[in-house]
């Protein structure tokens, strides 16, 4: 009997099933356009798969099978994948079958595959070798909302290289998305190799926006390159250029039923909390980490608002830490993450209330206005008072004992003493004498006026930017924020600098950050960055004059 359940712990691990997952490589399938289905696990399954039944729905073009090996937090990990190109045989929804890994089975998931017919916005012939083709979703987008704008360059002839603009608008945040995706589709009849690229764009004025037609110049490779071609395998190529079709956005305004402090636009929001530790049950003199999340679908970082706010309870001090800021770019547009972190120590035992946080927004899916809130929350701190008194405190419970040392005087005779008074007078006057020469021989030496080198520099940098706003110039616009972020935050770089600004500041720096180190960048202006920077250095005074009597914050947000 030992030896049987000795035997069935050491078989224990190969009876565990290895997990198989199915993805796809995108959402939007079209017929007759080719697309990536992977089969992956992290261990090696019960015996080698069995994939004759994907073959019922779809056109197996090519397979490829490989691992993976990862380190993290010093473990290893290794993910076996099996990746398959495959065209559907047909329209509608289909499901990936079960396939047996001997024992072991992978999941099943449901696509849906829409007939594939050309978009409303394309410029080629039936027969064209290359052509561009896009199209924006949706086309009547209310202002600072999302537009998932989507190239996709057809071509059925091998190129060398191609060069291709970005979009330009000059109201609106043009951001890319994720990598390009490349497969295969049939157009006319015909087969082409796809290459797609998306845009997140966010209009930033209502009315009429048109984005102008995108223009591509590729090097073809000729038929008889092989047989034309000279020595070291020189190519024989001509220049393409293709252009695609403009598209008009209709940008609503904002809607006069939104009611909201601040307008905010986007798909879906949650705002949650967690803390460190129990909440309910803090230690006075102890800190306790808050952190707030906020996560926002089809929006960018600068469009997100501070949450914390500073507490009013006078024994319930908060110190704010640098917010957390990220962007998730998928294929199907941003996400916007920020998170704030606050330590609360209590000085006093009781309850305090951290008063509740809404947020109003506007959904764009529903086309109303939304608010999400976090209720107030309750902290309570346990143990006595931790605070700092000018007298201290009696305990009646406690008894002083006090033990006197009497000090003993030093006997001097009579001799000693009037050696000791002769050596004290002549020291005196001594000290006189040296007194008197270096008031005689004293010079007239100029007063300095020390002056405070770092508000100097200050003012220099805040001057410098104003003319560099004025002028539209975007590199000494740079160099004076450069100047200002180091001296006030000991920033390096502007998108760390950003990170120290309030919401509109840091989008603005953002944006000039963009438009610096673009390949294609537009003309700046710097109306809007002057203003927010303004707004925000008139803040930070005020602030600063408040808090004075306040311990500073660990961070500034």
């Amino acid at each position: 009997m030992r030896l049987l359940f000795f035997l069935l712990i050491l078989q224990t691990p190969f009876l565990i099933a290895a997990p198989i997952e199915v993805s796809v490589d995108r959402d939007l399938i079209k017929s007759n356009e080719s697309f990536d289905i992977t089969f992956s696990s992290n261990q090696d399954p019960d015996a080698n798969p069995d994939f004759s039944p994907l073959e019922k729905d779809f056109e197996i073009l090519n397979k490829n099978h490989g691992s993976t090996m990862s380190w993290v937090n010093g473990q290893s990990t290794r993910e076996i994948h099996w990746t398959f190109t495959v065209i559907a045989k047909k329209a509608g929804k289909l499901q990936i079958p079960v396939l047996s890994f001997g024992s072991d089975k992978s999941q099943t998931i449901t696509i849906n595959v829409t007939k594939n017919t050309p978009s409303a916005s394309h410029s080629y012939s039936i027969n064209a070798p290359i052509f561009l083709e896009v199209e924006a979703t949706p086309k009547n987008p209310y202002l600072q909302s999302q537009v998932i704008y989507t190239l996709r360059f057809f071509r059925r002839v091998n190129i060398v290289e191609a060069r291709l603009a970005d979009p330009k608008l000059a109201d609106a945040v043009v951001e890319k998305l994720g990598k390009d995706k490349n497969y295969r589709t049939e157009r006319g009849g015909m087969v082409y190799e796809v290459a797609e690229r998306s845009y997140a764009i966010f209009p930033q004025k209502s009315g009429t926006m048109t984005i102008q037609p995108l223009k591509l110049t590729a090097a073809v490779l000729m038929d008889n390159s092989s047989r034309t071609g000279g020595f070291f395998g020189t190519q024989s190529t001509k220049q393409e250029r293709v252009e695609s079709d403009a598209i008009t956005l209709n940008v609503r305004p904002i809607p006069s039923e939104f009611t909201g402090d601040k307008w905010l636009a986007a798909k879906n929001i949650t705002l949650s909390q967690k803390w460190s530790g129990d909440y309910q049950a803090m230690q006075v003199g102890d800190p306790l980490t808050r952190t707030l999340t906020l996560t926002v679908e089809g929006a960018t970082l600068g469009q997100l608002p501070q949450l914390q706010q500073s507490s009013k309870e006078k024994h319930l001090k908060n110190y704010p830490d640098q917010p957390s800021l990220k962007e998730n770019k998928t294929k199907t547009g941003i996400t916007a993450i920020r998170k704030e972190k606050v330590a609360f120590i209590p000085s006093k035992a009781g309850s305090y209330i951290l008063p509740e946080i809404t947020l109003d927004w506007f959904n764009i899916k529903t086309e109303k206005m939304e608010t999400v809130t976090l209720p107030e929350t309750i902290v309570t701190a346990l143990g006595g008072i931790v605070e700092a008194t000018s007298q201290p405190q009696t305990n009646t419970n406690q008894q002083t004992v006090k033990i006197e040392t009497p000090l003993k005087e030093p006997s001097l005779s009579s001799e000693d003493n009037t050696w000791f008074w002769q050596s004290l007078s002549l020291l005196f006057a001594s000290a006189w004498l040296i007194t008197l020469f270096l008031f005689f021989n004293k010079k007239v030496r100029p007063v300095i006026i020390k002056t405070d080198d770092n508000a100097i520099n200050l003012k220099a940098a805040i001057k410098a930017l104003k003319h560099a706003c004025k002028a539209n110039d975007a590199q000494a616009a740079k160099q004076a924020l450069m100047t200002w972020g180091q001296l006030q935050y000991a920033s390096s770089s502007l998108g760390a600098l950003a990170n120290h600004c309030e919401a509109r500041l840091r989008d603005e720096i953002l944006i000039l950050n963009q438009n610096l180190y673009s390949q294609h960048s537009d003309e700046w202006h710097g109306k809007a960055l002057l203003q927010f920077f303004s707004e925000h250095n008139a803040r930070t005074k005020i602030d600063s004059k408040i808090n004075d009597d306040t311990l500073e914050p660990l961070y500034r947000i």
